[in-house]
């Protein structure tokens, strides 16, 4: 029992190490595609996550056979207990990383739109001096919750100092063309 408590284990491990890396790396082999999969247009809202799913179990069956190795290797417990005690570890584990994913995590994921990450308009300030003509230097701005930085020209060629602020007229091949916020605002009442 030991080997098959032991190969539930690195079966179980293995699988979600893939589960877990396929979420991000968007894996394709060969005609199995592991991540993300998007169904038709436009966005698609459920209700909830079943708790059976690929990733649950692949968690149960390695929280069951780390558990079943660990107590039947011991050998404080019969073949049963262990086996019921095994499934007991396997089903509370499945349950944490679904509760700690699904209903933790996973509600708090959102996807951004284009307006959320439009740069045109967005003030900022000059972190590493612009020089005259084509000089790039890097601004410093916040966007959707989260503090950025980019590298940046003056849109007429000036130069802008450290510290000025400055706002983004249009960006293009990752760097932001800008002006100074006062130039902006020097014509209006």
């Amino acid at each position: 029992m030991d080997s098959f408590y032991l190969i539930c284990f690195c079966v179980g491990l293995i699988l979600s190490l893939i589960s877990v890396v396929g979420g991000f790396a968007h894996l394709h082999i060969g005609r199995f595609h592991i991540g993300h999969v998007t169904h038709g247009g436009g966005s698609h809202h459920s209700s909830g996550v079943s708790a059976v799913n690929g990733f649950t179990l692949t968690v149960f069956l390695c929280w069951f056979g780390g558990a079943g190795y660990l107590l039947h290797h011991s050998s404080l417990f019969g073949g049963a207990l262990v086996l019921l005690l095994a499934l007991v570890s396997g089903a509370a584990g499945a349950a944490l990383i679904w509760a700690i994913l699904f209903k933790l995590l996973l509600p708090r994921e959102r996807v951004l739109t284009p307006e959320e990450t439009e740069m045109s308009g967005v003030l900022a300030q000059v972190s590493d001096s612009i020089r005259d003509g084509n000089g790039i230097g890097e601004i410093i701005f916040s966007q959707a919750g989260a503090r950025r930085a980019t590298a940046a020209r003056s849109e007429d060629g000036s130069a802008i100092e450290r510290g000025a602020e400055v706002i983004v007229i249009r960006y293009d091949r990752g760097v932001a063309y800008v002006r100074r916020w006062d130039e902006l605002t020097s014509g209006l009442p």
